[in-house]
């Protein structure tokens, strides 16, 4: 098979490498890509939003199968350039990737079909948002830009003078763009943060193997909100009882929902769970694998992906028996100092000889480039220092050693990621 993947970062380099694994292909591209997925894949040099230069692509190499990791194409419709091209794709078409694009849609499809969230209200008139949080609302309060932000555009307000200006910076200042033209004014809930990746076909859904990403940029969930600087699995808090609950109130009920709703979803659907007092509620949709949680999910899958992933193309993933190994993972991210306001990119980075024949140790590159012969830094988030172990513990004690590996000259990271392991 020839394989084309649409993406840059380090969930696109955790499926390049997971694609290269498997006995079905015999040629990887990938479009932009990065210096460490070049290992894998050819580089193509266009941008995960020109869809018609990329289906142009995929006719002429005669691509088998395209596997589209970001959100962006595919809340803009990528997969539907695709199909209509007549090329196999996997990905949801963009009227069921909206799960993602609409915080708004979500919070609605949610309510409608009684899957269990927190309690909101959806605005398109900052007045009218400010009325709702002057003599309504409950604080703390959360305020979510409805459409995507690159994961940051969601602002935990602790009293109303907070959720003003919350209100001002995304609906007026308009800070996230056009994502802030309706907002999600949602309940606080507190409790701990699981993510659940799964692959869908339409109908059937596949759980894979839970994690937590850490979201906050400073040691001590401290700092701005970032991409995710690090994440483990299995979450010790995902029990045997919070997935059979979540099956039975919040898996299979999504996918019907989105069914009955004329969207039927194939892909990969995350689920961004909180383990509330109540019980478990869904925080978040997204229409594609996480990122960094793709880099300690994928090394832990036994299955090929490239089966899979076909499998829910063709609306066949009953027929597919998805397997983990009994260990654990963790990813600690190499970032540049300053992410995610103001960092220097095109920085040397030193080190890579050290992850080669090194089993259960992989160093996924999100934010790098190739320049003069050498790999330098291209991003806020460069590095995803994955490593396996027996146990969460020992996954956590090798990621952290092996982020001694690598050297360059702004290099900063979070230095507990899966402390929570220590009190569960």
């Amino acid at each position: 098979m020839k394989v084309l993947i649409v993406g840059s970062g380090g969930r696109e380099h955790a499926i390049a490498w997971s694609v290269a694994k498997s006995p079905k292909v015999d040629k990887i591209y990938c479009a932009p890509g990065n210096a460490g997925i070049a290992e894998y894949a050819e580089c193509v040099d266009i941008g995960a939003m020109e869809f018609e230069k990329l289906a142009a692509f995929a006719k002429e190499k005669e691509i088998d199968l395209t596997i589209v990791g970001m959100d962006d194409p595919l809340v803009g419709g990528i997969v539907d350039v695709f199909e209509a091209e007549g090329l196999r794709v996997f990905g949801p078409r963009k009227n069921a990737a909206i799960l993602e694009g609409s915080k708004a849609f979500s919070k609605d499809l949610m309510k409608k079909y009684d899957i269990p969230t927190a309690a909101y209200e959806n605005f398109d008139d900052p007045e009218k948002a400010l009325e709702y949080l002057r003599t309504e609302a409950k604080f703390p309060i959360v305020l979510k830009a409805d459409g995507l932000a690159l994961g940051k555009g969601v602002l935990i307000c602790q009293d109303l003078a907070e959720a003003e200006a919350g209100v001002k910076e995304i609906m007026e200042d308009k800070k996230f763009g056009n994502a802030g033209n309706t907002m999600v004014i949602e309940e606080f809930m507190t409790g701990r943060e699981v993510s659940v990746l799964s692959f869908v076909d339409g109908k059937t859904i596949r759980t894979m193997t839970s994690a937590q990403d850490h979201k906050r940029a400073q040691d001590g969930d401290q700092g701005l909100n970032t991409g995710g600087m690090g994440t483990f699995s299995p979450s010790p808090f995902y029990t045997e009882e919070v997935d059979e609950f979540c099956k039975k109130y919040i898996y299979q009920k999504t996918v019907d929902a989105m069914a009955a709703e004329g969207r039927p979803f194939k892909g990969i659907i995350f689920f961004g769970l909180m383990l509330t007092a109540d019980g478990p509620k869904v925080l978040e949709y997204n229409a594609r694998f996480g990122d960094p949680e793709a880099q300690v999910v994928l090394p832990r899958m036994e299955n090929d992906i490239l089966e899979v992933m076909e499998a829910c193309v063709d609306g066949k993933l009953d027929q597919i028996d998805l397997k983990f190994q009994d260990n654990a993972a963790v990813c600690v991210v190499l970032a540049s100092d300053g992410y995610p306001v103001k960092y220097e990119k095109g920085i040397p980075i030193h080190g890579f000889e050290n992850f080669k024949d090194k089993d259960g140790y992989y160093c996924f590159h999100a934010g790098t480039r190739f320049k003069d012969g050498e790999i330098v830094t291209n991003g806020g988030r460069v590095l995803g220092i994955t490593a396996k172990g027996k146990t969460l513990k020992e996954a956590r004690k090798n990621a952290y050693e092996a982020t001694e590996w690598i050297d360059f000259a702004n290099k900063y990271m979070r230095h507990d990621i899966g402390k929570a392991i220590d009190e569960a």
